[in-house]
């Protein structure tokens, strides 16, 4: 699954990655160091008549346009590729409201005797990367509100991240970014992404507490010695000693 994620930077900096352009202004969206579900989020959409992309502030945890209330958003925050396209939640917005989800990392846990230790997961060089997502209008019944929701792809996990989890969000490259959003047989996109290209290292357990939300969560620490049955994690550190994890 995925349910924590970092997204950090400027709205200018992701619109950079995205070729997006900003003539109103880029939108005032708050930094996430250790970002969980029920907030709002930089997503990268596109506009159905001019293919146009635009960012913009939507909330995680996807409301279908048939929910009868907002409750239905916490059970909604990730969505199984290998279902998206035949749901009853997911099938419409998978035809017609994919998005990009633009990130600079993501988080996982490993259980450690009766510890659960967070790992932080990125790119090898710690550049930003897009998640593969989909998006949904809801209005709330009650006040007549129309409210803007989104939930994150899943797959089965790589080398790297099958040592956390059996899952892990979908990654679309940069090549991949047009076709994720307008182009033809997107469900081929939805694979796990190429172990070598990412790293993982450990992370502060202050913050498996989603009210700690501050930059030096993602530095990296020394990993808890596992004992002789839990083996170690490939790749853990080795760009993380290289470079600090909250590097610009």
């Amino acid at each position: 699954m995925c349910g924590r994620v970092a997204q950090h930077k400027r709205a200018v900096e992701y619109g950079s990655m995205l070729k997006i352009k900003f003539p109103k202004g880029p939108p005032n969206a708050p930094a996430h160091y250790n970002g969980a579900p029920g907030q709002d989020y930089l997503i990268a959409r596109s506009d159905p008549r001019t293919h146009d992309t635009t960012l913009d502030l939507i909330r995680w945890g996807l409301l279908p346009s048939w929910a009868k209330d907002r409750k239905m958003a916490w059970n909604m925050i990730n969505a199984r590729s290998e279902s998206v396209a035949t749901a009853a939640a997911f099938k419409e917005a998978f035809a017609k409201r994919r998005c990009l989800v633009p990130v600079d990392k993501f988080y996982e846990w490993r259980k450690v005797s009766k510890e659960k230790l967070p790992y932080m997961i990125a790119m090898a060089g710690v550049e930003p990367f897009t998640l593969a997502g989909l998006w949904e209008n809801w209005k709330d019944p009650e006040s007549g509100e129309w409210i803007r929701t989104f939930t994150i792809i899943t797959t089965r996990a790589n080398e790297l991240v099958s040592a956390l989890h059996d899952r892990m969000p979908v990654i679309i490259a940069p090549e991949d970014r047009d076709r994720w959003l307008n182009g033809p047989n997107p469900h081929e996109l939805a694979k796990p992404y190429p172990s070598h290209l990412m790293t993982i290292w450990p992370v502060f357990p202050k913050l498996n507490a989603v009210n700690n939300d501050t930059p030096d969560l993602m530095e990296p620490i020394e990993e808890k010695e596992p004992k002789a049955n839990e083996g170690e994690l490939p790749g853990v550190n080795e760009a993380a000693r290289d470079e600090p994890a909250n590097s610009e």
